[in-house]
């Protein structure tokens, strides 16, 4: 994997304590010749921790403590900064639905402050990471990431042609991320018994590793203005279940508030704006007689997707089935 257009630049993550920021942050550090990484997060311990593992960096990584709520803030850590990663955002559904809020101060008013910040200094490009509950949101986390998507999106009509170029990435769930399903199951398999809401529930997984690699793949290709959703196994929670605890009993509890039975990546409506390449997808913007959108080279080669194609968990041609999940689960003990 090598990522010339990185080299001497300065990259900045928002969130960049977080699962997907430690590892975006090793791979730029390891595998890129960027000049600077810069972690811009809230979290002074995970900072401090985080220094002391990337100790051998010290002269390349910077850290910044801030919250996207505060635009002064993001101005100062954008300062020099070529490419931001916007992955600071509050995911926790349960706790969002009770702390609505909150959930729109972070997931869309931190939004609107990393694009202004990004557009006022100057900055190439902003890519945003969102995640499947954006598409038909059932939930407000889900409602917060749709409207952020939105924000970064339509904001390339004020960036302009030679300005700030804004884009989103939107894939399913995350192996190996901090507080994941993986990680609840491991938890209750000590007692015995495993909650599960619907045996038919199905989900779309990517690992971190996977994630890094295809955020990277996008910020190098993006002009600004795409979605861009990576084409990713589906899964059985209860068969993930079967594998992670199998002499467990199993306690059905029913679908949670503002869950879904299946999650979806691209829906019908997003159809009419999307392109099919090798290993991914890209909705492109619904507005493009404006000046600001013109379509590269690249994209000719993308093929549409039939008219009413969806992509959901449950309508996918590919899957983990439990030998993958058991080789997946060996992998990343």
């Amino acid at each position: 994997m090598s990522f010339d257009f990185l080299n001497g630049a300065s990259v900045l993550i928002t969130g960049g304590t977080g699962s997907f920021g430690q590892a975006f942050a090793r791979t730029l550090l390891e595998k890129t010749e960027a000049k600077k990484v810069i972690v811009f997060s809230r979290d002074e311990l995970k900072q401090h921790e985080m220094k002391i593992i990337f100790g051998e960096y010290k002269n390349r990584i910077r850290f910044f403590l801030g919250d996207v709520r505060d635009k002064e803030r993001l101005e100062k850590a954008f300062q020099g900064v070529d490419y931001v990663i916007h992955a600071a955002a509050l995911k926790q559904v349960p706790a969002l639905e009770y702390n609505p809020t909150e959930a729109i101060k972070t997931n869309i008013l931190g939004t609107q402050n990393v694009i202004n910040a990004a557009i006022d200094k100057k900055v190439k490009k902003v890519l945003l990471i969102s995640t499947d509950k954006a598409a038909n949101p059932a939930n407000l986390y889900g409602a917060t990431k749709l409207c952020a998507e939105k924000l970064v999106i339509n904001s390339n009509f004020y960036s302009g042609i030679d300005g700030t170029s804004l884009s989103v990435v939107r894939y399913g769930n995350v192996f190996g991320s901090r507080g994941s399903i993986i990680d609840v199951i491991k938890k209750q398999r000590e007692t015995g018994v495993v909650t599960i809401t619907d045996k038919r529930m199905t989900r779309f997984w990517i690992t971190l590793e996977q994630g890094v690699k295809f955020v990277l793949e996008s910020l190098e290709d993006m002009q600004g203005g795409e979605i861009f959703i990576p084409k990713i196994p589906s899964m059985g929670i209860k068969d993930l279940i079967d594998v992670c605890a199998p002499q467990c009993e199993l306690k059905y509890i029913g679908i949670r508030p503002g869950e879904k039975l299946h999650e979806s990546l691209i829906t019908p409506e997003e159809a009419r704006t999307t392109k099919e390449f090798g290993d991914y997808y890209i909705i492109f913007p619904d507005y493009q007689e404006d000046g600001w959108w013109s379509e590269s080279d690249n994209y000719i080669r993308g093929r549409e997707v039939p008219e009413g194609f969806f992509f959901a968990s449950h309508k996918n041609d590919k899957w983990l089935n439990e030998d993958d999940l058991r080789l997946f689960l060996d992998s990343h003990q």
